[in-house]
């Protein structure tokens, strides 16, 4: 019998992206999706009004089932060492955050999203689901860090500008609230900030982010991460099932989408993810679609999925 945190058989390549490509592109009724367009300007506050809306109407936290697959495609974040930090952006309700926290008894999880109902979703469902006791090592905060700098505490300006060796030692004044340092029991004894992450999480994030405004996100991402550190990205690929079902009326740019409650969408396709992360600096540790065939049950409906997977690492200088 399987574990209750253990993810079920995965798989990624149930089909040929390239073939779905051939598929979709020589099929007139869909050829709305593949025209130019000129990409809009989005409100990041009607944005992130809509995203407090959503988590508002699905406080229950049924919407969301628990990521745990992810622990198999980012197997990273088992095998890190002890007190490792990860930055989990865009958390949502929690569906990445609480599989990491059951897998680890020792890493401290920094969540952050840009609206407050999703953090109280989140905390909420650490303790329905017997984590009330690891919340110690979560430590939820609002922001969105596609209009706004991460705060001070996270990284202070001059250490994310240092080389890694110099960041244990930092001891700069920097304007934290009493607060925030109180709650964070990582943060060293006389230390300005926490020095930066191990590890940022980026999944299914990045596509809810105005496509001007996606190279700044990254960097912003890119600032706190300790040198050697890895970004862990997932995000809709590029004629994913979702994409295709949109209407003409619902296509606001270049492979981006408004869905029915305000929110948007984007879908990336390789090329575009590299050249948004290798163009701020990362690495490219991996990269690759995620093809996979999903079934309703219920319905009977077999349902083609794609995902962009891609690991990105800070250089060490």
């Amino acid at each position: 019998m399987m574990n209750k945190g253990e993810a079920k058989e995965y798989h990624s390549t149930d089909f040929e992206w390239h073939s779905l490509k051939s598929e979709i592109e020589n099929n007139p009724s869909l050829s709305y999706h593949l025209s130019p367009f000129q990409s809009s300007s989005l409100s990041s506050s009607s944005s992130s009004q809509s995203w407090s809306h959503f988590h508002s109407r699905h406080s229950s936290g049924k919407f969301f089932k628990e990521r745990r697959y992810l622990l198999k495609e980012f197997p990273e974040l088992l095998s890190c060492a002890d007190y490792s930090k990860v930055l989990e952006v865009g958390c949502g309700n929690g569906s990445t955050v609480l599989p990491i926290l059951r897998a680890r008894e020792k890493i401290n999880v920094y969540a952050c999203d840009c609206s407050v109902e999703a953090l109280d979703r989140v905390t909420d469902n650490l303790v329905n689901a017997d984590l009330a006791l690891l919340t110690e090592r979560f430590h939820p905060f609002c922001c969105d860090f596609s209009a706004t700098e991460f705060p001070n505490w996270l990284a202070c300006k001059p250490c994310r500008n240092m080389r890694f060796e110099k960041l244990l030692n930092c001891d700069l004044e920097v304007d934290v609230n009493k607060r925030d340092l109180e709650s964070l029991p990582s943060m060293k004894e006389g230390a300005c900030c926490l020095g930066g992450v191990d590890f940022v999480t980026l999944v299914f994030t990045l596509s809810a982010v105005p496509p001007e405004r996606m190279a700044a996100a990254i960097m912003e991402c890119f600032s706190v991460l300790k040198p050697g550190g890895l970004l862990l990205f997932r995000d809709y690929g590029l004629y994913d099932m979702t994409m295709l079902r949109f209407e003409p009326e619902k296509r606001v740019g270049f492979r981006h989408y408004i869905r029915a409650d305000g929110t948007y969408s984007y879908f990336f396709d390789l090329d575009a993810t590299r050249d948004l992360f290798v163009g701020v600096g990362f690495t490219e540790v991996e990269l690759e679609y995620c093809c996979v065939n999903s079934v309703n049950r219920k319905k009977g409906n077999s349902m083609r999925r794609v995902w962009v997977h891609g690991k990105f690492q800070k250089p060490l200088v």
